[in-house]
């Protein structure tokens, strides 16, 4: 006779060896990304850092796509007031061989240094004091926002009148068209020191001009640089109104000449002209910006 199959049973678990479920870790935060879950590719990430090859390759990219849209608007337009790029780049050439605009770009520079240049002294300036002492900021709040309202180019005519047709009219108006944005942007950013380095300056036994010198001041240089980085563009933006006041030479007097002979493709490239300036300058204040406060990017 066959013996019975055993049967198996389960014993049940004593009740000191009960398995409790335990919560599911959370994702730990990748080094590279510092955020929880699926990492983020380089180019949709958030507020992150990308590698410096694919940064000049997208601005390469950039370039290409802005070139090639104008090409191809120009070459499906019919109208002749729309240059393609060559035809542009053959317009520059014609200027170059006129032996006129080599001077046409130092009088400009020149112009827009001098004037930009004071414009910045007195925003560092006024823009410091005004962030840093609430006298100051109280007195000329009221001064500053009447006067920021009143077109510089309005003030043209007066500046013939008051400083004759030479250099100071044109540079004045760089100078007021320019430097009510300095003094309000750059305190802003003297305003954005962090009180705690400014109280632990004072509790090392330093005083007000020497907080200012040493804490308020170096802290606001990063800011100072970004604030001449954007405002250079109005300072551009004046050069054009101001060399319309008796100039005898400069880029905008020169676009206002070929205007009248209708030369499209010399306009475009004085144009061009322009923004190349205006990209060396901004590539030169952002090297000069991390040359001096490698620790703000930090």
């Amino acid at each position: 006779m066959a013996e019975p199959a055993a049967t198996l049973r389960e014993s049940p678990a004593p009740a000191g060896d009960a398995v409790t479920a335990r919560p599911a870790r959370p994702p730990t935060p990748s080094p590279a990304t510092g955020v929880r879950g699926r990492q983020q590719s380089a180019l949709g990430r958030l507020r992150g850092d990308i590698d410096p090859k694919l940064r000049t390759g997208l601005s390469v990219l950039g370039l290409v796509l802005l070139i090639g849209g104008w090409q191809l608007l120009a070459g499906r337009s019919s109208s002749t007031l729309l240059p393609t790029p060559l035809e542009t780049w053959n317009g520059g050439v014609d200027l170059y061989r006129g032996g006129e605009l080599v001077g046409d770009i130092t009088a400009s520079s020149q112009r827009v240094a001098i004037g930009y240049g004071m414009s910045l002294v007195i925003g560092i300036v006024l823009g410091v004091l005004i962030g840093s002492f609430r006298s100051v900021e109280a007195l000329t709040t009221s001064p500053i926002g009447f006067l920021r309202y009143i077109p510089a180019s309005a003030l043209g005519s007066l500046f013939l009148l008051w400083l004759g047709i030479d250099e100071a009219p044109k540079i004045a108006l760089i100078v007021v068209g320019t430097v009510f944005y300095n003094i309000l942007m750059i305190a802003d950013v003297a305003a954005g020191v962090p009180r705690q380095l400014v109280n632990a300056a004072y509790t090392l036994g330093a005083g007000r001009w020497r907080v200012l010198r040493q804490v308020v001041l170096p802290h606001s240089v990063p800011g100072i640089i970004d604030v001449a980085r954007i405002n250079l563009a109005a300072a551009w933006l004046m050069l054009v109104v101001s060399e319309l006041l008796a100039a005898e030479s400069g880029l905008a007097l020169r676009i206002f000449s070929l205007y009248r002979a209708r030369n499209v493709e010399g306009m475009f490239a004085l144009l061009i002209i322009f923004g190349i300036i205006g990209a060396v300058s901004d590539i030169a204040l952002r090297a000069l910006r991390r040359r001096t406060s490698s620790w703000a990017d930090a």
